[in-house]
């Protein structure tokens, strides 16, 4: 069944709080390395599909680009976090307080972002949008998080035009690093 955007990342984001519950419910180290895997590519897709596509579509839509610019640094604080997390040896350095760490502080992030998204900005959105065009931004939604990178990159851009142009470099460099290390594909 086809979602509509707002559909679409509201779903994303009942993922990663189920992520988040993995994390503390995994029984050993190796369950906790795949949920942190995994949280990385999903979490990282998310934010490149907004940024590039959901973003630029709602500052127009709503006429509001400080929305757009809070949303923007807060996914900033997100991927740095993630960046950090994702550099942490997944021997033993993931099941170590630094880890919890940067899971908490994620999940802290990562609630407060989406609920201003969905207590705000969507449902804005929805208002000011017709049905289908949501409906043809959840099939580019759908599609960019198809080829978006799978690693945090907090030091690239996260607007396009420039976006548009490391997105899909990062991506493709992402997934070679991803088979190399043996991490979940998409």
């Amino acid at each position: 069944m086809e979602m509509d955007a707002i559909d679409l990342l509201t779903h994303d984001h009942r993922m990663v709080e189920q992520l988040f519950r993995d994390f503390h419910a995994a029984a050993s180290a190796t369950q906790r390395n795949g949920v942190v895997d995994i949280l990385v590519r999903e979490l990282s897709k998310h934010a490149a599909a907004e940024e590039l596509i959901f973003y630029p579509f709602a500052g127009k839509a709503l006429r509001d680009e400080e929305l757009v610019r809070r949303h923007l640094a807060e996914h900033m604080a997100v991927k740095e976090a993630l960046a950090e997390l994702d550099a942490l040896a997944r021997s033993d350095g993931r099941t170590g307080g630094r880890a919890e760490e940067l899971i908490e502080l994620l999940r802290r992030d990562v609630e407060e972002h989406v609920q201003e998204e969905e207590g705000e900005l969507m449902p804005r959105l929805r208002e000011a949008v017709d049905g289908t065009a949501l409906l043809e931004l959840g099939r580019a939604l759908a599609k960019a998080k198809g080829t978006a990178p799978t690693r945090p990159h907090p030091h690239a851009p996260d607007r396009p035009p420039a976006l548009t142009v490391a997105a899909p470099v990062a991506a493709v460099y992402d997934r070679l690093r991803d088979r190399m290390q043996g991490r979940p594909r998409t």
